[in-house]
């Protein structure tokens, strides 16, 4: 599905030594690289407008990732290799595009990206900007601030919680609004920004959202059969069994890592997909009641990705990192869509000496 661009972002098909794929580019060649990682369920044109707004003597950098979008459908995900595909795929084009370093923003799939490039190539990034993203500890079937598994098998994660009904409506590029449970546009619409608001550019950012690999080896993945709640353990291929905390990277390692670039921490004020209630979070919703047999909250109660976060950020700063939290009231998921006036104050200084 080809989705255009705004005036003054090039797309441009790239081939690294890893992957070829649709890379969006703006800013002039040679200035100051600024890598932008997108979510699940979408793709690089939900950065476009913070790419054109970026200061003077920088560029923007947006691939599609592994997955998603203009990218070889072909290429899969190892989801047993955790975010380590994407991680490699990530430095290759920084390498392909001859740079040392880059600043790297991530949103939510994009951030839990982030979290494994801080692990495995810190030297590479001058700076991070996580943008409400996924626990380091990964998303879903964990419990507490230490990330613990609520199970050995990781059951309630991966691509065994998704709704099939939204995955199949995302594979015929559904654009109707009828299912108010599964239709795309009624998903993003409701969870990805907070209700009423709406962009300018929906039309186009749902045909990002659409323009996601569906298939049992991509979007949502396979699954395993566990006898535990909620009966489905993460399978090996895909998106969400590679943000599974099944193969979540060794935390000690952000820890441990030289250098550390500063971070930058982005959050909306009513996040209801990254949050501490998440409602992609089979634990909030057995505890809702909407998925039958929860085994109690001292065995799966929703994950505190929040407060997860905010503790490995800590931890980082105390092990010589630095962090920023900076929450942007009455927003949702993806405030620097909402207000992307009010992010890129933040943005901006954080990135400029």
């Amino acid at each position: 599905m080809s989705v255009p661009t705004l005036p003054g972002v090039t797309a441009e098909t790239v081939t690294t030594s890893r992957l070829s794929t649709r890379v969006l580019f703006t800013g002039l060649e040679g200035g100051t690289p600024v890598l932008f990682l997108h979510g699940n369920a979408s793709s690089a044109t939900f950065w476009e407008e913070i790419m054109l707004g970026l200061p003077d003597g920088y560029r923007g950098i947006a691939p599609d990732l592994r997955g998603y979008g203009g990218a070889d459908p072909d290429a899969k995900i190892d989801a047993a290799r955790g975010m380590g595909d994407w991680s490699d795929d990530m430095v290759a084009l920084i390498d392909h595009l001859g740079l040392d370093q880059v600043h790297v923003a991530g949103h939510s799939l994009g951030g839990s990206l982030v979290w494994q490039m801080m692990i495995d190539y810190p030297a590479r990034l001058a700076s991070v900007t996580q943008v409400n993203p996924g626990s380091p500890f990964g998303f879903g079937g964990s419990k507490d601030v230490a990330g613990t598994p609520c199970y050995p098998d990781c059951a309630g994660s991966g691509g065994g919680i998704v709704n099939p009904e939204f995955a199949k409506l995302m594979g015929e590029g559904n654009r109707g609004s009828d299912n108010p449970q599964a239709s795309p546009r009624v998903v993003m619409n409701t969870f990805y920004w907070k209700p009423p608001f709406v962009p300018e550019r929906e039309e186009d950012l749902l045909s990002s959202l659409l323009s996601q690999h569906v298939g049992e080896q991509d979007y949502p993945g396979d699954m395993t059969p566990s006898e535990n709640w909620p009966n489905v353990a993460p399978g090996v291929w895909g998106p969400l069994n590679a943000v599974s905390p099944k193969y979540r990277a060794d935390i000690q390692r952000l820890f441990a890592a030289r250098p550390k670039p500063p971070v930058l921490w982005v959050r909306g004020s009513d996040d209801q997909i990254v949050s501490d209630q998440s409602f992609f979070d089979v634990g909030t919703l057995g505890s809702m009641g909407a998925v039958p047999g929860w085994p109690g909250m001292d065995v799966f109660p929703p994950q505190p990705m929040v407060t997860q976060t905010r503790a490995v950020l800590e931890r980082y700063a105390a092990n010589g990192g630095t962090y920023q939290e900076s929450v942007i009231a009455d927003t949702g998921h993806t405030p620097y869509i909402e207000k992307p006036d009010e992010f890129n104050v933040l943005f901006h200084d954080h990135i400029q000496p």
